[in-house]
Order: structure tokens, then C-alpha cells, then sequence
């Protein structure tokens, strides 16, 4: 089942999600087969990272859980706020 993960980093936070960017990249790559979707939430100046969105197809929301809470970005502190919802494609349709 796939389970969005939507997280806002922190006030002034750019320098702690730059230090851990490059584990949080090679933690995602244990989880190519699972990531529907990922990427950063962007400021109104389209640079500025503000959080993070990922969809993943995993089996449960205890396994969404321990994705997130293994995430480097999560341990670094990084993130003000992180919801875990279970998610369903609609469009576009497959």
C-alpha cells in the first residue's frame, strides 16, 4: 500500500538538511523499488528546500514509520513536522 510522507523542515534549517542531503540520497537507494515518488517541497523562489514528499509502496504503516524514522534527514533533527498518510493513485489513471 502506498503511504505519503510529508515533511517541513524546521526555520532556518537549509545547513543541517545540506549536511545530511548526501546520507539521506544513499538511504533512498535501499529503497529504489519502493519509491513511487520523491523529492524536496520548494519555497515561492523555487530553490529554497522547505521539506520533503515521498510516496512509498510498502506494506504496512509500520513500515512507513520505521522509513521515516530511519531517515537520515529525521535523525539530523531536520524536520518541524512529518505526517504519514496511506495514499491511493487516481490520476492519471495506469
Amino acid at each position: 500500500m502506498p503511504f505519503a510522507i510529508y515533511c517541513l523542515d524546521k526555520p532556518n534549517s537549509g545547513p543541517v538538511r545540506m549536511a545530511a542531503r548526501p546520507d539521506h540520497l544513499a538511504y533512498l537507494v535501499g529503497y529504489e523499488d519502493k519509491i513511487v515518488f520523491a523529492g524536496p517541497l520548494l519555497a515561492d523562489d523555487h530553490q529554497t528546500m522547505i521539506g520533503s514528499l515521498l510516496i512509498l509502496d510498502l506494506p504496512d504503516r509500520a513500515a512507513a514509520e520505521k522509513f521515516s524514522a530511519n531517515d537520515p534527514y529525521r535523525k539530523a533533527g531536520l524536520f518541524q513536522s512529518v505526517n504519514i498518510t496511506a495514499w491511493r493513485k487516481t490520476y492519471p489513471k495506469a
